[in-house]
């Protein structure tokens, strides 16, 4: 039988040196330099998943904070760095411009990264975890992961996926019910391919 295809592209969003750009290499190529280059402009990785019989296809695009690319983003991905408070402060910002210039489809995810530093911790987890579910709701899970360490990215960028799934379907039941409405996901069919699994998720 012909397995569903779905396309999204995820933006990275975040201040200077949180480890954006790190976190993206350590998911799609299971790699860390402690030396990674700030990103100049935009580039984007693509990985392949397949979750509850699709095959999703993500573009995870780096773009040091340009705004051209927010618009096209299906979900959202938000950077701080646990040891760093005005890092996290700055997610404020990135939430309310999101809000101004994309869908209101976007997923959004808040996640502090550098969880390996415990010892430099600026931000508390309660801090994050209530700040985020005031602003995103009550359901939303804040992921606090460690790009040098491989621990919970996996499983964060899974739980995107997860949501962009949710998403699409979500989308293309509105769409079933009012034939006029516009879908925000790419979809079409397709047959057989790959497939990959994901600190902590609060």
């Amino acid at each position: 039988m012909a397995a569903h295809f779905l396309e999204a592209k995820v933006v990275i969003l975040g201040s200077q040196s949180v480890g954006k750009t790190s976190l993206v290499i350590r998911y799609v190529q299971k790699t860390f330099s402690p030396n990674c280059p700030s990103t100049i402009g935009a580039s984007f990785m693509v990985t392949k998943r397949v979750i509850d019989g699709y095959k999703i296809r993500l573009q995870i695009w780096d773009t040091a904070g340009q705004g051209r690319f927010r618009p096209m983003a299906t979900a959202a991905i938000l950077v701080y760095d646990i040891t760093q408070q005005t890092s996290f402060e700055e997610i404020d910002s990135w939430i309310k411009e999101l809000r101004r210039t994309t869908s209101d489809d976007i997923i959004i995810q808040v996640v502090g990264n550098k969880c390996d530093l415990e010892h430099l911790r600026e931000v508390s987890t309660e801090q994050a975890s209530d700040y985020s579910q005031k602003q995103l709701g009550a359901d939303h899970n804040l992921f606090e992961v460690s790009a040098k360490d491989d621990d919970g990215v996996d499983e964060m960028f899974t739980h995107v996926t997860h949501r962009i799934l949710e998403k699409s379907q979500e989308i293309e039941r509105r769409k079933r019910s009012n034939p006029n409405g516009t879908v925000q996901l790419d979809q079409e069919h397709d047959k057989g391919q790959g497939s990959n699994r994901g600190c902590c998720g609060v």
